[in-house]
């Protein structure tokens, strides 16, 4: 069937079929580096990281665009509360958030632009739009004339009257229209400027995009993508600015991931309920905060709770057991072999389930649930005995299927897979040994604590062997 993409544009799910045959032209809006970046940026983030590499997974050649703000209100505002330069908040700041975005394993785009090394493209296209009368100057400042471009409000599904009374709100006597929005905005003392043909300023948000993006993919692109409060009206500025410019459909797909509320609140400054990744990176570990923000459907909102978070990382425990298990069996030859069809069987089952997931609007918590069901099969056919060749097999698809997803690309390391054996080596001894001394209460005790960890210990004649508990948790499906 193939890929098939939920169109924020024409609210359907539409086949995906690129521009371009075997390539992909993506771009993600980047974040404005005035801070460090909370979890719901982050979803969105690393969302769009698994779609490339998923496109990857399937063929495609992905040219991946994502901007770095580096000039706007917030970071001018932040560096006269710091007392130093918006440059050097910045650069800090963007530092810091490719600190994080390797910390959670999101693969840097193809290409990074900083909009304060765009200018010249911002003007230019700005020029474009004040020559063909879609844009006028005013003192300095130049406004892009909304009612030049019958279409807009087509991404948002709203019409020029609803949106006119809106903005009647907030009226801004320089503009000739309420809806108009800043291309270029006319110096003021203290801040960062560029000249221009209109005096020196500075550009507006919307234009960055529009003209990075561009500049690096062409005047069409196949993917435009990032959080659901972008739609209105960065994106739908977006839209207006680059059609008029060029003549051209600006993106052939656009999509938008949903809200992270906070233990069923929505994050806002007032109620103080912001958690960066920063602070989640010393909570929480990069795979289980990759599980827990893939586990709902990118369109639906995700409710970030401790309970939540414990949950993922029971589940992340248990696929890494499951993993540590093969390890040993691979590395251990002498294991009584089932025939390799049935193992190569269902692999090839999982990664036909696992395909048909991510082919339905890039379903990550189906594609989950595949990777434990496969876990699940794997521990049953480990305990009827299975080859070292065919655990390598197995081994083969979870890191196969996990390089996907991004949060179980490789095998622990092997100082990881050492302590935990060494761990448990440790307890069955203490274990043993209350047991010859007839302390069963204690050899319980561990026996029991144990296995709400998902660790099942087992006394056979040759001594006590551990497995990780077959229990499996289903990722859920998404919207309709």
């Amino acid at each position: 069937m193939g890929l098939r993409v939920f169109d924020t544009m024409t609210r359907t799910l539409r086949d995906f079929e690129s521009l371009e045959p075997g390539q992909v032209r993506m771009y993600v809006c980047g974040p404005t580096v005035y801070n460090y970046f909370h979890i719901g940026n982050l979803r969105p983030f690393l969302f769009f990281d698994v779609v490339r590499r998923y496109l990857e997974y399937i063929g495609y050649d992905v040219l991946y665009v994502q901007n770095i703000t580096d000039v706007d209100d917030k970071i001018i505002n932040r560096a006269n509360e710091a007392g130093t330069t918006a440059a050097e908040v910045a650069e800090a700041y963007t530092r810091a958030f490719f600190t994080d975005l390797d910390a959670m394993g999101v693969r840097r785009a193809t290409v990074h632009p900083r909009a304060t090394a765009h200018i010249p493209q911002m003007i230019e296209l700005i020029e474009k739009l004040v020559s063909g009368g879609h844009a006028y100057v005013q003192d300095g400042d130049v406004y892009y004339r909304v009612r030049s471009f019958p279409s807009y409000g087509k991404l948002s599904h709203q019409s020029l009257d609803e949106l006119a009374a809106g903005a009647r709100v907030a009226v801004d006597e320089r503009k000739a229209d309420p809806l108009d929005f800043a291309l270029w905005k006319k110096a003021k003392p203290g801040e960062p400027s560029w000249p221009s043909p209109w005096g020196p300023g500075r550009p507006g948000w919307h234009i960055e995009c529009s003209a990075m993006s561009m500049n690096y993919l062409g005047p069409t692109l196949d993917i435009h993508a990032g959080g659901s409060d972008l739609v209105f009206p960065h994106h739908e500025n977006e839209i207006a600015q680059s059609e008029a410019a060029t003549g051209h459909m600006f993106a052939r797909y656009w999509m938008h991931v949903a809200y992270v509320n906070i233990e069923g609140t929505k994050m806002s400054k007032s109620l103080g309920n912001i958690i960066t990744v920063r602070e989640l990176r010393r909570l929480h570990e990069p795979a289980v905060l990759r599980h827990f923000l893939l586990s709902s459907h990118y369109r639906t909102p995700l409710n970030y709770s401790g309970e939540a978070l414990a949950a993922s990382t029971r589940a992340v425990g248990r696929l890494r057991g499951t993993y540590q298990r093969l390890a040993r069996i691979a590395s251990e030859p002498g294991h009584s072999a089932s025939p390799a069809a049935a193992v190569s069987e269902m692999i090839e089952s999982a990664r036909g389930r696992f395909v048909s997931a991510m082919d339905d609007d890039f379903n990550t918590a189906n594609a989950i649930a595949v990777l434990f069901e496969l876990a699940r099969e794997a521990n049953a056919a480990a305990d009827t005995g299975i080859s070292p060749a065919e655990a390598s097999l197995l081994l083969h698809a979870f890191d196969e299927l996990g390089s996907v997803l991004g949060f179980y690309t490789s095998a622990p390391s092997q100082s990881s897979t050492s302590n935990v054996d060494g761990i448990i080596r440790i307890l069955t001894d203490i274990r043993q040994k209350a047991r010859q001394n007839r302390d069963f209460a204690t050899a319980d005790r561990i026996r029991e604590e144990l296995q709400k960890l998902g660790i099942i210990l087992e006394d056979t004649p040759e001594g006590t062997r551990w497995r990780v508990e077959d229990r499996f948790e289903d990722g859920g499906s998404g919207p309709a």
